[in-house]
């Protein structure tokens, strides 16, 4: 019997967390889940209950004191995001700590990047905080992340002073020592710590004045390089489409003119609704920072699919600090960012995105050679050990009933010799739900 264990995974549209597990046993006979085993993998289900997702509003709600933070936290969008990453500590401050940076009057967008320093992206709980190795460590902050902070500005420093105490300095204020630990509010390792400190993190850059973002999507798309693809969703009306979901939240997907130029012959040979379907499939109706598109790989959802009988979805893969977009035609690369605010993103990309479903078969990318014409077919070979064959080539990927490991050879030939059967369980466990499917 084998066990595969896939990691913990935070889907992109939910705040639920699966641990999916799956068991395969080999025998020259059907074969069945033993009662012992069945047992231990319902002990796992009623473990679930340590992989809860967290809501930093409902966290709070329970403490008044915490209130206006609370507030800020969620008028700003910065409770949205909060939620939806994992390994995270929130340093909460108490009302009359917020009453202190309400009187500075500052804009909303720049109270959103001082509450940003107060987001670590570690776990810090009490324990660790009171064991800081040397005495003093740096980490980095949601302000940091978004991009916002120059140069360091978004780190601070977490020093275990004297009287176990310990101590909260921004990087570029130095000078500010009276900040420290107060106590632990929630903590659920390894994800979220809700901790407070007695006073706001004072940040000259955090602080520095802040325009507010242009959220237009029609203006945002008639600048760095969209004009060309703002002109098609202009002509074909798919505009419409992106300016409904604005509210609720999009993320666009925009190829450069350039993309739309070497694009533009492939488009006039497409029919009014297939152009409209294409470029719908640039957008999501969700919002998705770059955080969250680098953290959240897999398949996507977009525009086209509402409504519609297919379903026109691509696939984001990381490679590197490249955010890729992969169809099974086409796959592209995002090359700049024209706004990410919620409820809205906007990247631009370095090729036209091409659904399966109006592409049929492979294109060959323009800076990839055409593959060699296919010889014809000879009589089969046995293969060598360690060769594969042009049957491997053809064999079915992970997701075939067909495909055995070595390993699976090895332990059908050790029960026997005869017929494999293989039986796997799949257990999904969801935060409030479980399932056991018999496969």
């Amino acid at each position: 019997m084998k066990c595969w264990f896939a990691p913990l995974k935070q889907t992109t549209h939910s705040t639920h967390s699966y641990l999916i597990i799956t068991i395969t046993t080999t025998s020259s006979a059907m074969t069945t889940v033993s009662a012992p085993a069945i047992i231990f993998f319902f002990f796992l289900l009623s473990l679930s209950t340590t992989v809860n997702s967290h809501n930093i509003t409902r966290i709070l709600a329970k403490h008044p004191d915490f209130s206006t933070f609370n507030h800020y936290l969620t008028i700003t969008h910065l409770a949205n995001e909060i939620n939806r990453r994992q390994t995270i500590t929130v340093c909460a401050v108490d009302n009359a700590a917020m009453s202190s940076l309400i009187s500075k009057h500052l804009s909303l967008q720049t109270i959103k990047n001082v509450l940003s320093l107060h987001v670590f992206a570690d776990y810090f709980g009490s324990k660790k905080l009171h064991q800081v190795t040397k005495g003093s460590t740096s980490t980095a902050t949601m302000y940091q992340a978004t991009g916002e902070a120059p140069g360091t500005a978004g780190y601070v420093h977490i020093t275990d002073a004297k009287g176990g105490k310990v101590r909260f300095t921004p990087e570029d204020n130095p000078s500010q020592t009276d900040t420290v630990y107060v106590k632990s509010i929630l903590e659920m390792p390894y994800n979220i710590s809700v901790i407070q400190i007695s006073s706001i993190l004072q940040s000259p850059e955090a602080e520095a004045p802040t325009a507010a973002p242009d959220l237009n999507l029609t203006n945002l798309l008639q600048r760095d390089g969209c004009q060309s693809f703002y002109d098609l969703l202009m002509s074909s009306g798919a505009i419409g489409t992106f300016l409904s979901n604005v509210e609720s939240g999009v993320t666009v997907f925009c190829p450069g003119d350039d993309a739309i130029a070497k694009f533009t012959p492939k488009y006039k040979n497409l029919t009014a609704p297939e152009k409209t379907s294409l470029l719908l499939y640039h957008g999501v109706p969700v919002y998705n920072s770059m955080g969250m598109l680098r953290s959240s790989n897999g398949l996507m959802n977009t525009l086209a699919t509402e409504g519609a009988k297919k379903k026109y979805d691509f696939t984001v893969q990381n490679d590197g600090n490249d955010v890729t977009l992969k169809t099974k035609v086409v796959t592209a690369t995002i090359s700049g960012t024209v706004v990410d605010e919620e409820p809205i993103a906007v990247y631009t990309i370095d090729k036209v995105l091409l659904p399966k479903e109006l592409f049929k078969g492979t294109v060959v990318e323009a800076d990839e050679p055409a593959p060699a014409p296919k010889a014809g077919k000879k009589k089969k070979k046995a293969a060598k050990k360690g060769e594969t064959t042009d049957d491997d080539a053809e064999a079915p990927g992970p997701d075939s009933s067909n495909d055995y490991s070595d390993d699976d050879v090895a332990d059908s030939t050790a029960s026997g010799g005869g017929r494999v059967v293989v039986t796997t369980v799949v257990m999904v466990v969801v935060v409030g739900f479980s399932w056991l499917v018999l496969v």
